[in-house]
């Protein structure tokens, strides 16, 4: 039986055979200097597909934070990160703290609590009687599509606040990349086209800056940084990891190239696959009592009866050839046991996972 772990949501694989050849994986030259082949005309078509003006790429989402969080260290300035971020941009705000950029959290998905912290900023930086001063510009850090609820942040509301106090709003939509897109409807619940969460949403700004990762729906191990067009350049001309890490291979910027033409070709077909396996999964659990969280996001996590251990269920469904997720969560407590499902599960897989997971929960 097929697995339930991987997170290639739209199914795309990229075998060798059908990506454009190259000559050799790299030139042994960092991006400053050259970047891989066919890396701008990725850049261009990614920045098209989620409504930004430029996008650069980088070899992951950790580099690239790493790389944005080194560069926020000039004027007043006051990082707020939603307390279930994703732990990798976590990590690139590390750095900025410990350059002695002054971090703190909000409640995940939580507009008004990020305003309260905001008025009050400006109301200590105005109280401030050795020099009153202008409080310090947020930069507002949050995911787009969070992996443990399945909801989509307030993104709106977020920039909202950081467009009326000159900040910046990063987004991580790693998760929401070539999955969700323009114009959702009942019947079509990812929307059209892939652009991600600002597209479901129908929202975009200058004050936007989105990190995404391109090895979910898209199947490519990189990533990209995307905006206005000034900040991109802005950032690449500041980049370190573009002088002293190796750029990305030329077979991922190739594979990337496939997965675009994939999306623009039969994406939104692959997205409804998605969408009815996800509710075939739901509606085959809702009819046997038991339930999942996490929406109609491919990364369904159970509702497990109370006094079943999420560990010893995992391993019983691994006995009977059933491969799910046993995870920490960021916004739940965990541990969560979670089946992803993707476009290439054929109903008969969704079904017989299913059916295994019921049969062993009232086996007791």
């Amino acid at each position: 039986m097929p697995g339930f772990t991987s997170a290639l949501y739209l199914g795309l694989g990229h075998a060798h055979a059908a990506l454009r050849p190259w000559e050799r994986l790299t030139s042994g030259m960092p991006a400053a200097l050259a970047p891989p082949e066919g890396a701008r005309a990725v850049g261009a078509a990614l920045a098209g597909l989620a409504g930004l003006e430029a996008a650069v790429l980088g070899t992951s989402t950790l580099h690239l934070f790493w790389d944005l969080f080194g560069q926020v260290r000039r004027g007043p300035l006051r990082i707020l990160a939603d307390a279930s971020l994703y732990p990798v941009g976590r990590w690139g705000i590390e750095r900025a703290a410990a350059a002695g950029v002054e971090v703190e959290t909000f409640p995940h998905h939580d507009a008004g609590a990020l305003a309260r912290r905001l008025a009050r900023l400006a109301r200590l930086a105005q109280e401030d009687r050795r020099r009153p001063r202008r409080p310090p510009a947020p930069l507002v850090v949050t995911d787009g599509l969070c992996l443990d609820c399945g909801r989509v942040a307030p993104l709106g509301r977020y920039l909202a606040l950081v467009e009326a106090r000159g900040g910046w709003l990063v987004l991580d939509d790693s998760q929401a990349l070539g999955l969700l897109g323009g114009g959702p409807a009942p019947g079509r619940p990812y929307g059209r086209g892939g652009g991600g969460s600002p597209a479901f949403l129908g929202v975009a700004s200058p004050r936007l800056l989105t990190i995404s990762s391109l090895a979910k729906s898209f199947g490519a191990p990189l990533a990209m940084l995307g905006g206005p067009r000034e900040a991109v350049r802005r950032f690449a001309r500041r980049s370190e990891t573009q002088v002293y890490s190796s750029p990305p291979a030329v077979a991922a910027v190739r594979a990337a190239e496939a997965a675009l033409a994939a999306n623009r070709e039969r994406g939104d077909v692959l997205r409804a696959r998605l969408a009815a396996s996800v509710l075939r999964f739901r509606r085959r659990l809702a009819a046997a009592g038991l339930g999942a969280r996490g929406g109609m996001s491919p990364v369904q996590d159970l509702e497990l009866p109370p006094g079943v251990d999420a560990a010893a269920l995992h391993r019983r469904l691994r006995e009977a050839g059933v491969a799910a997720v046993l995870r920490r969560g960021t916004c739940r407590p965990g541990p969560l046991l979670s089946f992803v499902l993707r476009a290439d599960h054929e109903p008969q897989d969704v079904e017989g996972a299913a059916a295994a997971l019921i049969r062993l929960l009232r086996s007791g």
